[in-house]
């Protein structure tokens, strides 16, 4: 396995869609997100064979996961199973960061 070292500020954030950019960097077996959603951006379910992991660094999100609402603040944390339909709404006016890790890691993510 060939190791990769970069500095997570050397990344440049990719547009997802208006009000969602990302970072991403990948290992072998996992992928490692930074998520910035901004206030009113439009909220998309979606699912995917990865078990995501979501730890919140700024700003408050209500996160839908199945029929479950969560709120998180910084510091919160929250597990996303395989398969289950989920989408985030950011409450108030600051970006939300939200670093996420996939397994298995998702190539589709550059």
């Amino acid at each position: 396995m060939e190791l990769h070292a970069i500095n997570w500020n050397d990344i440049p954030w990719t547009p997802v869609r208006p009000g969602v950019d990302r970072k991403t960097f990948h290992g072998e077996g996992a992928t490692v997100t930074l998520h910035r959603l901004m206030p009113g951006h439009e909220p998309k379910p979606h699912s995917h064979p990865n078990e995501q992991i979501a730890y919140i660094l700024a700003g408050t999100i209500k996160f839908f996961v199945g029929d479950k609402e969560h709120v998180l603040k910084p510091g919160g944390l929250l597990v996303v199973p395989p398969n289950v339909v989920h989408w985030g709404e950011v409450i108030g006016d600051e970006p939300v960061l939200n670093f996420d890790v996939f397994t298995p890691k998702r190539p589709e993510y550059t």
